[in-house]
């Protein structure tokens, strides 16, 4: 036996329910940071390769302002979701950038260490600094959008408001 719900009064009674946190349709934060993890890296990579020379700077800047310009583009996107578990966001990414801040350190060292000098240098550490910001913003979105949405409780201090 199939049992129907029925309603009444007006369409604007009943409204529709929200979609769960898992069936939102949100921007596409963790793949545009990928593909600005991906430039990042290339250029990176592209640079180191050819140490200790001098490498030609070029592709390695364009590539490098071209991550940059998308993790701009994608904290624009971010900070625009409503309504979004941004408690739970700031908590994963707090701790990701803390640890991703270390390894980009680590690797900024090596690089002084390995006497990397000038332009070089610069690019590889806006690099390494893109990146430590690209992939907690990865990790936290990833973990936050999933996260259901409830208004913040209301506090009350001995029965204030």
């Amino acid at each position: 036996m199939t049992v129907r719900a029925t309603t009444t009064g007006t369409a604007g009674d009943n409204p529709a329910p929200a979609p769960s946190a898992a069936n939102r349709r949100l921007p596409p934060i963790a793949e545009v940071a990928v593909g600005s993890v991906v430039l990042m890296l290339t250029g990176g990579v592209y640079l180191a390769a050819h140490l200790p020379g001098h490498p030609p700077l070029g592709p390695a800047e364009g590539l490098v302002i071209g991550g940059g310009a998308l993790s701009l583009a994608d904290l624009a996107m971010l900070s625009r979701i409503r309504p979004f578990s941004w408690p739970t966001f700031f908590l994963v990414a707090r701790w990701a950038l803390l640890a991703y801040g270390v390894i980009a350190g680590m690797l900024e060292y090596v690089f002084v260490f390995d006497h990397t000098r000038g332009a070089t240098l610069v690019v590889l550490t806006v690099a390494l600094a893109v990146f430590a910001i690209d992939v907690p913003t990865i990790l936290a979105f990833t973990v936050a959008r999933y996260q259901e949405t409830t208004p913040p409780p209301t506090r009350v201090h001995n029965g204030w408001l």
